[in-house]
């Protein structure tokens, strides 16, 4: 690495590519600070040898990326790109024309280490991003000593080449690139009652979704369109203000690629414009129908969907359990004034939670985001309060405040005898926490505002990927005891090893500012993690061993924050991993199931990709099936999409292979009990969608709600198939 890049942060957007080292540093024990240090971290190797780079060990291979849209014209072409030959070419395409930065066709100037050129390899965009993150961490004080700093270059290196996690997409986008080094992915805004906020909010998401972020905000504080401005006339509402935010994240394309921009806006449900706010999507939906069946291309990527409004945005009601309760007794609950509190209406909590249920059944819109569940697991209830969450509903915290992801790929620790590598993975969190709270030392932020909230709490959110395919490749069913289990084991490890690496961090570093005045609300909150842990109830030998090391953890992230208090505000969520999950070859995403094992995915530039499952003959194996016998099973899945009437399947094994959508679709409040099983064990929430049939009725969706209240979950979305003209995922078989 040049001196240049070495020398501070100021100089992270102007690095040069990584110049790969290969010194023959001593291999370093213990995960945690060195004993007596005052700054600094130990960082040991697993996966890396002194003296020789990942990259050595790796078989590479050129190939052609041709990306076509729905008229099967060409897009996207280059040729030549160079990838690791396990690498699947879905995830070469999304890497080449997503995060490969530079001039297609440019060569680059060899003399000139600015001006590299156009990105032709993957160990381009690694050595990019992993140089930065290096040279980020060596000027902040992070590592022990220099053998420390090269130990987490190579071993942040080989998990990114080998598929073991990833970052969020604006790393990928900005870091070590000319671009502001804008690292987080999750962006929760605040918006006041006035037309001066009303204009930063609209600017602050148009900077952030052209960096690669999502954004959210909740607009309850604007006056509602039954109350007057001083002038005597009505407000606008904030409705109304919607829509000028909406088409803003319509024209930006983020990250300088094709992915749109995703936002989430909130509403309170005692807010006066409640009834338009959950009734403004499904207005749209219809305006969509009514256009399509008049020949306008509406679809996915459709040049005429811009004609209506809200699609660049997810809906939310944020309700209470005053509300709730209201709901279940059938009582009258009021809508109060912004200003002074007021009651302007009393309606019937039961019809506006059916007129709730009855537009998420007609659009997907709105969900619910459950606001007392939410308060009771707030850390920093001393810096603010929770109003909003980032685009998806996974980053729950303060106003104006940013997160950086990353997620785990868990099929990556399923060792070839069927169980999990516990110890694999207590390696992989630990780098990358330390990884994560890196970027929140350079990653750039749009306000002053979001800049210091950000780094007085350093919220980081690690999370995971392939759940369902690692529940499949087990053997276990989904919606099962066993399924469950052993998915809040990985989950409270996860988040256990995550607190004791921020309070080791804290240790050598120093906790994050707004600590002390949180201190005791945030301790009460790592408890009640702890204590639900060990409420678990293990069903098998897998989830036991997985619980035992989490109790551990647990004790040892107690202790230490007891002593040094943690780094980080929050530490984990389940994050939909959309893109990053198929970069990673990953078969189900976040902690969804498979949607079908054979699926057909639109993008909005039109391109059609198939996806077939990979799980199935793993799977297979792990439930005792002979070559010949899984072959046959294999077969029939590619050529109907599904395992009903496979030849030789058992009945009892036919859960195994249940999907979200198709033949032999998981119950919806399957997904309900699996996101409850994982909840208490993340700081912020799930990104995931409760997927129905096109025959649920409203009734089933009002059920779906109520039980992801009394389960305790912090937010909760749903999805009957078929609700959406462009509906981006879809079972399919083959054409």
């Amino acid at each position: 690495m040049s001196e240049t890049a070495a020398a501070g942060l100021s100089g992270v957007g102007d690095l040069p590519r990584q110049t790969r080292r290969t010194a023959q540093d001593p291999p370093v024990s213990g995960p945690g600070p060195r004993p007596g240090a005052d700054r600094g971290m130990r960082v040991g190797r697993r996966h890396t040898t002194p003296g020789v780079h990942p990259y050595d060990e790796t078989t590479w291979e050129r190939r052609d990326v041709v990306l076509t849209g729905r008229d099967g014209v060409a897009y996207f072409v280059e040729r030549g790109v160079e990838f690791p030959d396990f690498w699947s070419s879905h995830a070469s395409d999304i890497v080449t024309s997503r995060y490969f930065r530079g001039d297609p066709g440019d060569p680059g100037d060899p003399g000139d280490p600015g001006a590299a050129g156009r990105e032709r390899s993957l160990r381009d965009l690694v050595d990019r991003v992993v140089g930065a993150y290096t040279a980020a961490g060596r000027s902040a004080g992070y590592f022990a000593a220099e053998q420390d700093t090269l130990a987490f270059e190579h071993e942040l290196t080989w998990m990114l080449l080998r598929q073991v996690f990833s970052f969020n997409s604006p790393v990928w986008f900005n870091v070590g690139t000319s671009a502001p080094q804008q690292v987080a992915s999750c962006f929760i805004l605040a918006v006041d009652d006035s037309l001066e906020s009303i204009m930063d909010w609209y600017r602050a998401e148009t900077l952030l979704f052209r960096g690669g972020a999502g954004v959210g905000v909740n607009v309850s504080r604007l006056r509602s369109s039954r109350e007057p401005l001083s002038s005597g006339r009505p407000a606008a509402g904030p409705v109304s203000f919607m829509r000028g935010a909406d088409a803003t994240a319509g024209a930006i394309r983020t990250g300088s690629a094709t992915r749109p921009a995703a936002k989430m806006v909130l509403l309170d449900v005692d807010h006066p414009d409640i009834v338009d706010f959950v009734a403004c999507k499904a207005r749209e939906e219809a305006k969509i129908r009514v256009l399509r069946d008049a020949g306008f291309d509406m679809g996915v990527g459709g040049r005429d969907l811009d004609s209506v409004q809200f699609q660049n945005a997810n809906n939310s009601v944020r309700v209470s359990d005053a509300f709730m309760r209201a709901v279940t007794e059938d009582a009258p609950f009021a809508l109060r004034t912004r200003r002074d509190g007021r009651t302007v209406e009393t309606v019937r909590a039961r019809e506006l939670f059916r007129a709730i249920a009855r537009a998420a059944w007609e659009c997907a819109d709105p969900g619910l985001h459950y606001a007392d569940t939410i308060d009771g697991w707030h850390t920093c209830p001393a810096s603010g309060p929770i109003s909003a969450s980032n685009s998806c509903s996974e980053y729950l915290h303060l106003d104006d405040s940013a997160a950086t992801l990353a997620s785990l790929n868990l099929l990556r620790f399923l060792r070839d005898d069927g169980g999990f590598d516990v110890e694999g993975f207590v390696a992989a969190v630990e780098l990358v926490m330390l990884a994560l709270d890196v970027s929140v030392s350079f990653g750039e932020l749009p306000t002053p505002r979001i800049t210091q909230v950000t780094r007085d709490h350093r919220q980081v959110g690690i999370g995971y990927a392939n759940l369902g395919a690692l529940l499949m490749a087990m053997g276990h069913a989904y919606d099962s005891p066993r399924g469950r289990a052993i998915a809040a084991a990985v989950t409270s490890l996860m988040t256990a090893v995550a607190y004791r690496r921020s309070a080791e961090l804290a240790a050598a570093l120093g906790p994050y500012e707004g600590f002390a005045r949180n201190a005791a609300a945030h301790r009460r909150v790592v408890d009640r993690h702890a204590e639900a842990s060990a409420a678990v109830r293990s069903v098998g030998p897998t989830d036991a061993a997985i619980l035992a090391a989490a109790a551990g953890e647990w004790e040892r992230a107690r202790t230490l924050g007891e002593r040094h208090g943690w780094r980080n505000a929050h530490v984990s969520l389940l994050a939909p991993t959309g893109t990053i999950g198929l970069v990673m070859d990953c078969d189900t995403m976040g902690i969804e199931p498979d949607l079908a094992l054979v699926k057909t995915k639109h993008s909005a530039t039109g391109s059609v990709m198939r996806i077939v499952n990979r799980t199935v003959p793993r799977a297979l194996r792990a439930l005792g099936y002979d070559d010949a016998a899984a072959g046959a099973i294999v077969a029939h899945v590619a050529e109907h999409g599904h395992v009903v009437g496979a030849p030789g399947l058992a009945p009892e094994h036919l859960a195994v292979f249940d999907c979200a959508m198709g033949e032999r679709s998981i119950a919806p409040l399957g997904h309900v009990r699996m996101m409850a099983a994982v909840q208490p064990f993340l700081s912020g929430a799930i990104s995931k969608t409760v997927n129905l049939p096109a025959s649920a009725t409203e009734a089933d969706i009002e059920q779906i709600f109520l039980e992801g209240w009394r389960l305790g979950l912090k937010a909760l979305a749903v999805y009957r198939d078929g609700c959406k003209v462009g509906q981006p995922l879809s079972a399919g078989t083959p054409a």
